[in-house]
């Protein structure tokens, strides 16, 4: 699975750390980073589409390869 960051779109909210922390963070803007490369693994799958759901400004794009 693949994810993306759209970033002008992203706020800041982050809705995406607390489900994903193994995932995302907010960089010194409070824009949110992946801490991994756009391939997530298969056991953080779970954690990348429920990021995803809960973005208030759907600002998290998944591609399932």
């Amino acid at each position: 699975m693949k994810i993306q960051i759209n970033r002008d779109r992203c706020e800041g909210h982050g809705q995406c750390i607390a489900v994903a922390p193994d995932i995302f963070d907010l960089d010194d803007e409070g824009i949110a980073i992946l801490l991994t490369s756009e391939s997530v693994s298969e056991g953080l799958a779970g954690q990348a589409a429920a990021a995803a759901e809960v973005c208030p400004v759907a600002a998290l794009m998944l591609d399932a390869d």
